[in-house]
């Protein structure tokens, strides 16, 4: 499932998110059956896209190219557990994303060239995002290494030591902290039309180019799983 929070809670971007395209994914929801609302609001946002070409992502095109053949391996892979990823056909470059890193201090997707990442934005006040952390955990502990991380960005936007005593709580230790508690990943992401709920996952090439993106919740520990990211990251 997908879920966009208490109204009363929300930043104000989650709020407009729920007025006007009250979108829901469920496990039984077919991915590619998108609801005209929606496709409305993906329309609406190439304006966002070109501010997006014009220079936020790191990766060009020609530097994409060279992730096509992992998304190749990854299309039969989407099965399962992670059926609901949809896999780029043609990989392109992200916004470079921004958060605060373990320490506090600022950090982009563009510090993690190099390595394949999974980016995953979670919230204290999103229950299907809290309900896959274990999983995330589990599957840094099994594939996170030099070539590999699970980047899970909270966005919550008060009450700020909540989110690392609910993990503290969980016993949620293997995931290094990363925070953004001005939301603007989520609102960066948005722009370009790849988040409209929480919670928003990216599978993002070592060139830091898009190979996959997965709304709603996954079972990250599952073999269909890790299997999928095992070819991500070209092992």
């Amino acid at each position: 499932m997908m879920a966009s929070g208490p109204v009363a809670k929300r930043p104000p971007h989650m709020r407009l998110l729920t007025t006007d395209f009250p979108v829901v994914w469920t496990p039984m929801t077919p991915v590619k059956k998108i609801s005209a609302a929606l496709g409305l609001a993906l329309v609406a946002a190439v304006g966002g896209a070109a501010a997006f070409y014009s220079g936020w992502g790191f990766a060009g095109n020609s530097a994409c190219a060279a992730a096509e053949p992992i998304a190749q391996k990854l299309q039969p892979l989407a099965r399962g557990e992670v059926a609901a990823a949809q896999v780029s056909e043609r990989p392109g470059p992200l916004p470079n994303l921004g958060f605060a890193g373990p320490d506090g201090k600022a950090m982009t997707l563009a510090d993690f060239k190099g390595k394949t990442v999974l980016v995953n934005l979670w919230a204290t006040w999103c229950a299907p995002c809290k309900a896959e952390m274990p999983a995330l955990d589990k599957l840094q502990a099994q594939l996170g290494g030099p070539d590999f991380e699970v980047i899970a960005v909270n966005i919550d936007t008060r009450d700020l030591d909540k989110p690392k005593h609910w993990l503290k709580s969980k016993k949620i230790e293997t995931l290094a902290y990363y925070a953004d508690p001005e939301a603007k990943i989520f609102q960066d992401l948005k722009a370009v039309g790849k988040a409209e709920g929480m919670p928003t996952t990216l599978v993002v090439s070592k060139e830091g180019c898009q190979l996959a993106i997965l709304h709603g919740a996954a079972d990250w520990s599952s073999q269909d799983a890790l299997a999928f990211m095992s070819a991500a990251a070209g092992r």
